[in-house]
């Protein structure tokens, strides 16, 4: 039996997930100058190759160009974070539906494995350990992501993956986490998946991300990029 091995990744597409990722966790901050020669010694590509990279990124909507000023990286506001967090309940609210109804034995294993992972760095962070912020929200992620994980369709699971991220943007910048009330909305979710319980599993997750955005305003880290 043959093992498809994934092609390495070209410098190009390196860069631009390096990138990415910097953007969204906040290592480059809204409404930064993104100035290519310094983009150059940080992440070793030809100028060139960064246009292309963030141009791909302009129109995921996480750098805005400005003609000939060049590059800087989209600010963030309230409102804007109201609009994709609507968005992501829309979708990942649909996708519910249809993965309880279809997700098997692999599924619910999936969707508890995600949550174990989930539940330890959450209980970290509540012990007063940030230092693994990142890894924390990569595993939210996972978590979520293996509830509609069985939804049947990849152009739904490939959408809410880019919602996700331009969200956990929002998250990060703002320095959101919920403690104690959001551990226990994860486990709830856990037990929707269990028994099967997708419209109890909506009404948890409307809560969920709505309070995510209140708190996110109520920290005041968003304000001085309007609202």
């Amino acid at each position: 039996m043959s093992i498809d091995v994934p092609a390495p990744l070209t410098v190009s597409e390196h860069a631009y997930r390096a990138i990415r990722s910097d953007i969204i966790f906040g290592r480059l901050k809204p409404d930064q100058k993104l100035g290519l020669e310094r983009l150059k010694e940080l992440y070793d590509v030809s100028i060139s190759t960064l246009r292309e990279i963030l141009s791909r990124l302009g129109s995921e909507g996480f750098v805005l160009a400005e003609g000939q000023r060049g590059f800087h990286v989209a600010p963030v506001s309230i409102g804007d974070l109201r609009e994709i967090a609507d968005l992501r309940l829309l979708l990942e609210s649909y996708a519910i539906e249809i993965s309880f109804a279809s997700g098997d034995l692999e599924w619910e294993g999936a969707v508890v494995a995600a949550h174990h992972k989930l539940a330890l760095l959450e209980k970290q962070m509540l012990a007063g350990d940030k230092t693994q912020a990142a890894l924390w929200k990569r595993y939210d992620l996972e978590f979520h992501r293996a509830l509609i994980s069985a939804c049947g369709s990849r152009a739904l699971l490939d959408t809410y993956g880019t919602i996700y991220d331009k969200y956990l943007r929002y998250l990060m910048v703002a320095l959101v986490f919920r403690g104690e009330v959001a551990a226990k909305e994860h486990e709830q979710l856990l037990e929707c998946a269990l028994t099967r319980d997708a419209a109890r599993a909506k009404n948890i997750l409307a809560l969920h991300i709505n309070e995510c955005v209140a708190f996110a305003g109520r920290t005041g880290h968003l304000d001085k990029n309007g609202k």
